[in-house]
């Protein structure tokens, strides 16, 4: 993966004028011009081992010249003749320290070899000549991640995806170190302390994402007795309830969370969430979702269930009003495009219903092809090897 990257994006030299510009002596050998030319037509025809016979053959006429040390390296290591490629390239740097490309591939060559500590300072000797190498950034992170160096990598990786948003190889990486991170932060935390209501919260989360529901309470309802009266204990337990669906449960905790708390727009919001799932009074749910916008106004899921609130009250146009600016928030959110049809349709406003009902068939659609192609995905992984 890194190799075919850094291979695309490290050119080799490339011409006889640059050959002489990099070299410590002025002029060419007549047989080194015409070696490099057949080496150059060799590698265009895809004959690398006939190009890497041209460059030995280069070095052997002309042993001071640097790039063609260089290309030899490159040829060596889409050969994946890495140890070769070390020692050559490490010649050529000695003959001529300032060539960053073929640090860059020194440093690829010793990180293939798992030879982590020694390909770091040639890497970053790359990236000193060149700070916006994206391929040499990203494949020195990598080697950081290696090393256990997360904090280095991290600030490589933030800076390469600024300047590419779009590269999903620096995202991964991100990801990868923000996950050892937590993990290390997380195991100081419970060495701390591990009967601690944090270390409890912790590892209540940890099973939440496991889909661990009977640990996930424990851990909470534990984190609940030692501090009944900080704030967040009550929402966390009440949370896990609601995420299954335990409906009164849920309604406590979250009333205590609001005696604790009375600032928690989230234990406001869900409160009116509950009553709303199980078809209860809709007007005390329309005055909890009033509560919690009132705090924290741009919480999208509560004006979505405002909207829904309203058209149980036959209140359609201003369910119109809260739908539409939820639709702005998440337009790809399928429920607000199928509440809004239902406005629409009992206001007369026939087009637009129908309109949003295609949106609401289409991001169903959508959602049930990639649901299918995560599992086609899975059964994939799963399969054994014959």
């Amino acid at each position: 993966m890194f190799i075919v990257s850094l291979l695309l994006s490290l050119a080799t030299v490339s011409s006889l004028t640059t050959l002489r510009a990099q070299s410590e002596s002025a002029a060419i050998d007549p047989r080194v011009e015409k070696l490099y030319t057949e080496a150059k037509a060799a590698e265009a025809h895809g004959d690398v081992d006939g190009a890497v016979a041209k460059y030995e053959s280069i070095l052997q006429i002309q042993p001071r010249l640097g790039p063609a040390y260089n290309n030899l390296g490159a040829l060596y290591l889409k050969r994946h003749e890495y140890p070769k490629a070390a020692a050559v390239l490490e010649k050529g740097l000695e003959v001529d320290p300032a060539m960053p490309s073929a640090s860059a591939l020194l440093g690829m060559s010793l990180f293939e070899m798992a030879q982590y500590a020694e390909a770091r300072p040639r890497l970053e000797a790359a990236l000193r000549a060149n700070p916006d190498d994206d391929n040499a950034e990203l494949l020195l992170a990598n080697d950081l991640i290696k090393l256990g160096e997360f904090e280095a990598a991290e600030g490589h990786l933030l800076r390469l995806s600024r300047r590419q948003p779009r590269n999903q190889e620096a995202w991964y990486l991100l990801g990868k170190v923000y996950m050892q991170l937590s993990e290390r932060a997380f195991a100081k935390l419970d060495a701390i302390d591990p009967d601690s209501v944090l270390s409890h919260e912790i590892r209540g989360d940890v099973m939440s994402v496991m889909n661990n529901f009977p640990g996930a309470l424990l851990e909470y309802k534990k984190a609940v007795e030692l501090a009944p009266q900080q704030p967040g204990t009550h929402y966390k337990l009440g949370d896990a309830y609601w995420v299954w669906s335990k409906w009164a449960a849920a309604a406590r905790e979250f009333q205590a969370e609001l005696s604790n708390d009375p600032s928690n727009c989230l234990a406001q919001w869900k409160l009116a969430n509950i009553l709303l799932e199980q078809h209860l009074n809709p007007e005390e749910a329309l005055s909890d979702i009033d509560k919690a916008l009132a705090i924290c106004p741009n919480l999208t899921e509560a004006r979505v269930d405002r909207g829904r609130a309203l058209i149980r009250l036959n209140r359609d146009a201003d369910a119109i009003k809260d739908l539409q600016a939820a639709a702005q928030s998440t337009p790809n959110d399928s429920t607000i495009h199928f509440l809004l049809a239902q406005a629409y349709r009992k206001t007369g406003r026939a087009q637009e219903a129908q309109s949003e009902m295609q949106l609401f068939s289409k991001l169903e659609e959508s959602a049930r092809t990639v649901k299918a192609e995560r599992a086609e995905r899975s059964l994939f992984e799963l399969k054994p090897d014959k």
